[in-house]
This record gives structure tokens, sequence and C-alpha cells, in this order.
């Protein structure tokens, strides 16, 4: 077995490869960019190398770099992790160029599913069945627009050399289809560095269903149950399960032996991933195949209790397989939540900030978390948004479902947007439950997925004040004498009662409360009504009675921000002074950036009127477009950036002259 290998790669996905390796007594080479210089995966490996600048394509995407590095070290093999350089042709190449083994496939598969048209032609020559569409090498718009009619609508635009749901949009008509392209091309070219787009016909209510492969280097090959992914956002998942509800015995034979088959038509050796689209007939069809672990490899894990990164070490090294096929058994059902830095409000927004406050729940044999950061990272622009992957399992799918909504509510992040509140929302809702699953899942059901608070206003309200007015207690200086009314923690006059103001501001409303405090409880005023609560605080945990009610929160109070926990949902509030002179960071008429990111297209000019919702900008954060749209009527009358220009969350872009009735 190897005796050091090198990751290329950071994040999750390089600790988790790190912990197995290590428990495999093999040593491990990490690589930094300057933003990673204290992050989890240095800290975890043996020995780490700068390798560049924060942005990517100036170090983790340098192969030559990196193969420097593994031969300076003295690694034996390269683990490419997912994302970056794993389905880098180039790079498997230079691997082998250089005596060092690529812990994956060999470059002639990762070649031939590089490209989802020509992995197409090869499925169909091996009777693998594909959704109608175009394939070819012919590009010009006008080719693809006479295959698009062909196709019939709706139908999916997709990068050819992508992944992730970058370069892909969905079309419901031709009239929309020139814009989709180009936009599409676009983002191809930006992510990718290939424009070209491939045509498929959209089922309007399919599910992703995917078969982990393995082969190994004699050519034998055997699949690992399957996943289904059909949640998900932008045409990237939130939340995996496996195995796949609902499917047959006899479906799940025939897409296994469809993956294997896929997977020994171009002589594939490690772990590869194809997917299929399951469509409500019980027809499935070949969509991709990732020649790569897969971030959902967890739940596969969990229901049969391989270790799939212990497997590509043994492979690489030339080992046979762990397990024939008929010696691959599954048990119980595994659920995972990606957790990110976004907005779901926002349409989820990639967001960025400082993890001020992170607590996860204990891992067990039934809870799972892998993870790259700890609190006090930074999550910056320059990086996928992923904070973590939660992983559950359980006999069933309810108590799985159990499990993770228990977990979700034990998952707390303050200092960052993030999708905690979306995903127990999800993961709870009946439609789930029931799986009633497609990949349109979370747009059919945006009202349950999408709720109110389940904290009353008021009496949020008056936790975070018994909050707040607790840690202020905690901090005081206790007298020496125990007996002076001057040496309670408490706002004690001679004379009078006294009732102490309290300002919290929730978003854009402030809120008076008074609080008249007693030895052993509060009375809170809140507009017209009053509360008696009792608190305690011990640490971060405010156990709390409010009028007979007990109910307890997590919170964690910074610079002022405090943020409530209650059964995955949040409270986020401020504890106002008139000092602070919040200002509005854009006027009626203007736009700002929505987060911190590079200026990709500006598609207006001083003069332009424009229209509400009328696309005017399009930023790039985390390798995805977004579309910044005219809030209303107008006259453009200055534009602040230019095509290139990096831009922070909050500056103006473009001011706008509206429309007097647009303004009244």
């Amino acid at each position: 077995m190897f005796s050091k290998i090198l990751i290329a790669n950071r994040g999750e996905i390089a600790c988790r490869i790190i912990q197995t390796a290590h428990r495999m007594g093999i040593r491990c080479v990490a690589v930094y960019s300057e933003a990673d210089a204290n992050a989890r995966h240095v800290a975890m490996a043996d020995e780490a190398f700068h390798i560049g600048p924060a942005p990517s394509s100036e170090s983790y995407l340098r192969a030559d770099k990196i193969i420097e590095i593994a031969k300076k070290s003295g690694a034996q093999a390269i683990h490419p992790g997912y994302g970056f350089l794993s389905e880098n042709t180039g790079f498997a190449e230079a691997c082998e160029a250089n005596d060092l083994v690529f812990i994956g496939p060999p470059s002639s598969a990762i070649a031939a599913m590089g490209s989802k048209s020509a992995a197409k032609a090869i499925m169909e020559k091996a009777g693998v069945p594909l959704v109608p569409g175009y394939h070819g090498d012919d590009q010009s718009p006008d080719t693809l627009r006479k295959e698009a009619e062909k196709c019939g609508f709706p139908l999916l635009l997709k990068a050819v050399a992508g992944g992730g749901g970058k370069g892909m949009r969905v079309v419901e008509r031709m009239e929309d289809f020139d814009d989709a392209l180009a936009a599409a091309k676009r983002e191809s070219k930006n992510a990718f560095g290939n424009p070209d787009m491939l045509i498929e016909r959209y089922l309007t209510q399919p599910r992703h269903v995917e078969i982990q492969v393995f082969c190994d280097q004699d050519g034998h090959g055997v699949y690992l149950a399957e996943r289904d992914c059909s949640v998900q956002r932008r045409h990237q998942k939130v939340l995996e399960e496996a195995p796949a509800p609902g499917l047959s015995e006899e479906t799940r034979k025939a897409m296994g032996e469809a993956a294997v088959k896929a997977a020994q038509a171009i002589n594939y050796v490690g772990a590869g991933t194809v997917e299929f689209l399951y469509d409500v007939d019980g027809s499935f069809f070949f969509m991709e195949m990732n020649t790569r672990l897969q971030v959902e490899h967890p739940v596969t894990e969990m229901v049969t209790g391989q270790d799939l990164v212990e497997w590509q070490l043994k492979v690489a090294w030339g080992e046979p397989l762990p397990l024939e096929q008929s010696q691959v058994k599954t048990r119980g059902h595994a659920l995972e939540a990606r957790i990110y830095a976004e907005d779901p409000d926002q349409d989820f927004l990639p967001a960025t900030g400082n993890l001020r406050y992170l607590s996860t729940p204990d891992e067990s044999a039934h809870v799972r978390v892998d993870t790259g950061v700890t609190e006090g990272d930074d999550i910056s622009i320059h990086y996928d948004p992923m904070i973590a992957k939660l992983i559950v399992w359980d006999e069933t799918r309810d108590q799985a479902i159990n499990r993770m909504v228990q977990a979700l509510e034990h998952y707390r992040i303050a200092g960052v947007k993030t999708n905690i509140r979306f995903l127990h929302a999800l993961a709870d809702a009946q439609p789930f439950r029931e799986a009633e699953l497609t990949t349109g899942f979370i747009e059919d059901h945006r009202d349950l997925l999408f709720p109110a608070s389940k904290l009353d206003t008021h009496k949020a309200l008056v936790l975070a004040a018994g909050f707040v007015l607790e840690q202020r207690k905690s901090r005081e200086v206790v007298s020496t004498d125990p007996w002076s009314p001057f040496g309670r923690q408490n706002s004690w006059r001679m004379n009078s009662e006294y009732a102490q103001p309290l300002q919290l501001q929730v978003g854009e409303d402030i809120h008076d409360l008074k609080v008249l405090e007693r030895d052993d409880r509060y009375q809170v005023y809140v507009g017209d009504s009053v509360y008696n609560l009792t608190a305690r605080l011990d640490d971060d945990y405010l156990q709390a009675v409010i009028n007979g009610h007990r109910i307890s929160v997590h919170g964690n109070l910074h610079n002022d921000q405090l943020v409530l926990f209650y059964e995955g949902d949040t409270f986020n509030c401020t504890v106002y002074k008139e000092s602070y002179g919040f200002e509005e960071m854009a006027g009626e008429g203007s736009l700002a950036a929505p987060m911190n990111g590079a200026i990709v297209a500006v598609q207006a000019k001083v003069g332009d009127r424009v229209t509400a919702g009328q696309s005017l900008v399009i930023m790039e954060a985390m390798k995805m477009e977004h579309a910044i749209k005219a809030p209303a009527d107008g006259v453009v009358t200055e534009i602040f950036f230019a095509e290139g220009d990096q831009v922070s969350e909050g500056a103006e872009l473009i001011a706008i002259e509206v429309d007097e009735e647009e303004a009244s």
C-alpha cells in the first residue's frame, strides 16, 4: 500500500480523504492557497505546501505546481477529490508521465466521459438508453436552433464539458432560446474553458437516480446500490438519499447492470457514478458519468458499511475489488443534506462571511458530519459555498428523516446566512416524507419550504431580551458584600422600580421594550402586552418560561448582533443604539450588489430607458452567474462599474431615475 499520498484539493473532501488515509497508515500531503493557510485540511495533514494566491486558477488548478510538490514531498500518488482537477484529462496524463499514481480512472476514461456528447455516443453503442436530443459537433447557432426545434420544448441546454449545474439552462419556448444559449455558453466558457452545448428533451417529472460503480484494474465491476438526488436547486443537489425510494428490485438491478456496462465500455478503473433520469413510467435514461468520487458518496457508505475512499486507495494500488456483486448488501436508509452559505429567500444567492459561531450535532452511528471548516473560519468568494455535509442513517426511511430533522435543529451557525432553516422545512415536508420526488420538487412546494417563522415575534423579542440581560449579568462583577442591594445583578434603584429600556431592531423595524427586573424574574413590556419571564443562561443555552410556557433556545450575541436558534429556525435582531446611524445602502432608484463578486456583463448604458425586471448587470460569484434586475421603470443615469470589475456586497452598481408614477 502507498506510504504517502498528496491530496490535490481543499475543504471537506480533503479532510475526508485524510481521515481514511490516516486510518490505513498512509501519510498525507496537503496543498493550500493563501486563503486556506489556516484551513482544517492543512492542520490535519502530515505536511502542507503553499501553492499560490486565493483564486483557484492560480492555486488548486495549477497542475504543474501540484505535480512538482508531489515529487518534492515523496508522495507516490495523488488523490484529486472532486471538483478542481478531478476530471481533468491533462492532469491524469501528467501524473502518469511523472510516475505518480492518479487515484482515479485512466485518462482515456476521463476523456471519454468528459464530453457529454461523446459519452452519449459511447453509451448508445453500449446499449445504454439515452434521452432524445442533440450531441453533435456542429455548434453553430443555426444548427442548435434547428436541433432545438426537432427535440421539442421544454428542453435542456447543457455544457458539454460541465457539471454542478454550471452552463445549464431550461428553455420553455423558442423565443427564449437565443438568450438562454448565449448565457449558457458564456457561463460554460468561464467555468470550463469550453462553450460547447448539447441539447436534451427536458422531462417534466423526472427523478435523478444515480448508481455508484467501482471497477478494478482487472476489469471487474460492481455497483453499490443507488442514490436518489432529485431534490435540487439551480440543477445542483441539495438533499440525497440511499436507497432511492419506490424503485422495484427489477429496476434497481437493471440500472445497476447498465451502469456497470457503461463503465466497462470505457475500461473504467476506480470509483465512478452513472447518473440516470428516471421517469414516472419506470423508464430510465443515461444522463452522464462522473469519473470521480461524488459529494454524496457518504449515503452509500452508510447503507453498505463500506469506505469508498479505502476502496479507491486499494484499487489504485492494484488490489482487486473488496467485494463481488453477490456480496454487496445494503441495510437501512441514509440521507445527506448539503449545508451551504447561501440565502434561500434570495433565490439561493451565495453568501460570504465569518463563521463566528458554529455548533454541530453530536456524531454517532446515526449522525455524521463531513466538514472542512471550524468556528472562526471565513466563507469567501473564491470557492464553493458548501460548509458541510450532514449525513444520517437509521433502519427505515421515516426514522432516517426524523434523525435528519433533529440533527438540523442541532446545527447552529451565526455570522453567515445558511440554508439550514430551508433544509429543515424540506426534510420535514409531508410530500418529501411521502417520497413525492422529482427534480422540480423545490419549485413545486415553495409554500411548504419557505414557511413563516415558528417563533411569534413578541415571544421572540422577550426571549431576545432575556438572552441579552442574562448575558450582561453573567459578565458583571459581583459585589463582595452579599447583603448589599448595590451588589445585585439587576436594575435595582432605591425607593423606586426602574423599568430599563431595551431597543431591538428586527429587519427595518425597531421595537421598544421595557424590562422590570426582579431577583428571580423579569416583566417585559412589548407594546401593550406584558410578559412574565424567568430565564437562565448557561453558556449559549437559554432556558425560559414566558407566561407559564417553558421554552428553550440557543443563541449567539456578538457586537450587538443576536441570533436565536429554535427547532431549525433562527431569529435575528440587533441590540439597537441610535449612534449606530443605520443608513440605506441603496436608494429607491439604485441597484446594489447582493454579494461579493465580479461584473461579467453590463447590459445597459447611461440614458437607456429600462423597465422593472429587466436584466441590467450580470454578476459572477462562486462560479455561478446572477442577473441583477431593474427595480422599477426609469432611465439609467449612472453606471459605477465595468465588465471585469470586482465589487463588494452592497456596492451601488447602477443609478436609475425612477418614473414619477413609480416613485409615488
